[in-house]
C-alpha cells in the first residue's frame, strides 16, 4: 500500500488531518538469570517463553536526524541504519522480546523491524505486535484481517509470538468501541483461530482508559470465552497508587497488576519511564536516589522497580538512541530486584511527583499530526521539563524589590520554549478543534491544556 492509504486503513496519521524453554510447572513467571551478569529473563507459564526481562518497544525509532524528530512531529525518515545496529546489540546482549505495531511512527515501524530481525535466525527473537484498528472505517472483520495480514508481510514473518487488541478501553466511549473493534464483527474469534492455528503464538490485549473495559476482558477470561495469554499494562512508581491522582479516569498500577497476577496472567510493562519523566526528576527527589546509590541513574531505579514484580514477563523501553540501550541493558544483566524498603521509597517519591503537576503526557505521539501544525508532544515536554527544574515562574507582584530570580526562570523557559518548538507550531496556533484528544492513552485534555500553556507563555513575554 501506500503510505496514506495505510495510515487511513489504521485510522490515525492521515485520517486525522480530514527462544523457547521448559514449560513453568505453575501458571506463574518464573525468573532465571545466566551467569557472569548475562541478562535476566522470565518464563512464560503458557508456551515456556523464556523472555528477556528487558523488551524493545520499537515505537521511538532512531531517525536520519533524531534530534530534529524529537523536536518536530516524528515524521522523519527512520534511520534504518542504526536501527539495525540497535536490533544486532540487543539480540548480542540478550534481548529478544521486541514490540510494535502497525500504529508506530506513522506506519513504518513494523516494516523496520522486520528488516533488522529478518537478518537474524527465527527462534533468537519473540516479535510483538498489535491489531489497531483504532478508526471505526476499519473495525470491519475484513479490514481487521488484512491489518494482520499485512503485519505478517512489513514483519517479514509467518507467525507472531505476542498478539495484542491495541489500546482497549481508549477513547469517550471505550466499551462500544472494545465491542465495535473486535467483538460483534468476529475478529476476536478470528484471532482465536489464528492462536489455534499456530500463526498467533500468545494472544493478549493493551489496556488505557475506561477501567470497566479491563474488568471485562477479564471477566471473559474468567468464564472461559477466552484465555488472555498475557495482558499489557501501565506500571511504574508514579501510577502504581497516583494514575488517578493525576486523571481521574486513569487507574492505579496496583490494581491493574494485582487482578492480572491474582488469575495468574503475565504482564507485560510499558512506560516504565512514563515519556521520560522519571528520567528527568526535579533536583531535590533526584537527590533522594542519589543518596541511596551514587553509581546508580535514576532512570536505572524506574527499570528495576517495574521488573521487581514477580508476575512480570518483560518491561519495554523505547529506546531511541543507542546510549540507552546501553544503560537499560545494563540495568537487567542481571536485575537486582528492589526490596520492600525501596519499593515503597519509590511510591512515596512518586506521591511527591504529583504535587510539581506536569502534564501526563508519554510522548507517545497519537496525537499527531496536528492539522494546524501543532507540536503538542514538545510543548508538553518542554513544559513538564521546565516543572521539574522550577524554571515556570510565577509573574512576581508589582513592588516586589528582588525579581532577579524571575528573569532568570523566565528566559529559561521562554529561549527553551522557542528552541524546542518553532514559533508557528506552538500553543497559540490551537483553534481547539479537539481531533488530538480522543487519540491521547492519558486522556489529557489536550486543546485546555494548550490554551493554559499559550496564556502562560504570552503572560511571560509580556511582563519582562
Amino acid at each position: 500500500m501506500e503510505r496514506r492509504d495505510f495510515l487511513k486503513t489504521l485510522g490515525i496519521g492521515a485520517a486525522a488531518v480530514t527462544g523457547v524453554s521448559i514449560v513453568g510447572c505453575d501458571n506463574t513467571v518464573q525468573q532465571s538469570s545466566e551467569p557472569g551478569g548475562t541478562m535476566t529473563y522470565r518464563v512464560n507459564p503458557n508456551t515456556g517463553d523464556r523472555v528477556s526481562i528487558l523488551g524493545f518497544g520499537m515505537m521511538r525509532l532512531p531517525t536520519v536526524d533524531s534530534q530534529a524528530s524529537a523536536r518536530e512531529d516524528g515524521d522523519a525518515e527512520i534511520d534504518q541504519d542504526m536501527v539495525n545496529r540497535q536490533v544486532d546489540y540487543a539480540i548480542e546482549h540478550g534481548v529478544n522480546y521486541f514490540d510494535t505495531s502497525p500504529a508506530y511512527c506513522r506506519g513504518r515501524s513494523e516494516h523496520a523491524t522486520g528488516i533488522a530481525l529478518s537478518r537474524h535466525p527465527r527462534d533468537k527473537y519473540f516479535i510483538a505486535t498489535k491489531l489497531s484498528n483504532f478508526n471505526p472505517e476499519t473495525w470491519s472483520f475484513a479490514a481487521g484481517k488484512e491489518m494482520f495480514a499485512n503485519s505478517l508481510k512489513e514483519l517479514q514473518v509467518d507467525y507472531v509470538d505476542y498478539l495484542l487488541l491495541h489500546g482497549i478501553g481508549m477513547g469517550e466511549n471505550g466499551m462500544a468501541a472494545f465491542d465495535g473493534r473486535y467483538i460483534d464483527n468476529g475478529l476476536l474469534d478470528y484471532l482465536k483461530e489464528q492462536r489455534a492455528a499456530g500463526v498467533i503464538r500468545n494472544l493478549g490485549f493493551s489496556y488505557h482508559g475506561d477501567v470497566a473495559v479491563f474488568d471485562r476482558a477479564l471477566a471473559m477470561h474468567d468464564a472461559g470465552d477466552v484465555h488472555w495469554d498475557f495482558v499489557q499494562i501501565e506500571l511504574n512508581y508514579l501510577d502504581w497508587e497516583h494514575a488517578r491522582e493525576i486523571n481521574a479516569r486513569n487507574t492505579d498500577a496496583v490494581y491493574l497488576y494485582g487482578e492480572l497476577h491474582r488469575r495468574g496472567i503475565p504482564a507485560v510493562i510499558m512506560e516504565p519511564l512514563l515519556g521520560g519523566r522519571l528520567s528527568h526528576l526535579p533536583d531535590p527527589l533526584a537527590r533522594r536516589l542519589l543518596a541511596q546509590d551514587a553509581e546508580a541513574s535514576v532512570a536505572s531505579w524506574a527499570f528495576r522497580y517495574a521488573g521487581s514484580f514477580d508476575g512480570v514477563l518483560t518491561v519495554l523501553s523505547g529506546m531511541t538512541f543507542m546510549e540507552h540501550l546501553v544503560e537499560n541493558v545494563k540495568t537487567y544483566s542481571p536485575l537486582v530486584e528492589l526490596t520492600e524498603r525501596q519499593k515503597h521509597m519509590l511510591e512515596k517519591l512518586g506521591g511527591d511527583l504529583v504535587s510539581y503537576k506536569t502534564i501526563p503526557c508519554n510522548d507517545c505521539k497519537y496525537c499527531m499530526p496536528c492539522p494546524y501544525g501543532i507540536n503538542i508532544p514538545a510543548i508538553f515536554i518542554h513544559y513538564n521539563k521546565c516543572r521539574s527544574e522550577d524554571n515556570t515562574p510565577d509573574v512576581p507582584a508589582a513592588g516586589t524589590d528582588d525579581r532577579s530570580e524571575y528573569r532568570r526562570q523566565r528566559r529559561a523557559f521562554l529561549v527553551g520554549h522557542d528552541r524546542a518548538v518553532p514559533r508557528l507550531r506552538q500553543a497559540d496556533k490551537c483553534i481547539g478543534c479537539g481531533q488530538c484528544a480522543p487519540h491521547c492513552p492519558q486522556r489529557i485534555d489536550i486543546p485546555r491544556e494548550l490554551a493554559r500553556i499559550s496564556e502562560y507563555v504570552e503572560q511571560l513575554r509580556r511582563n519582562p
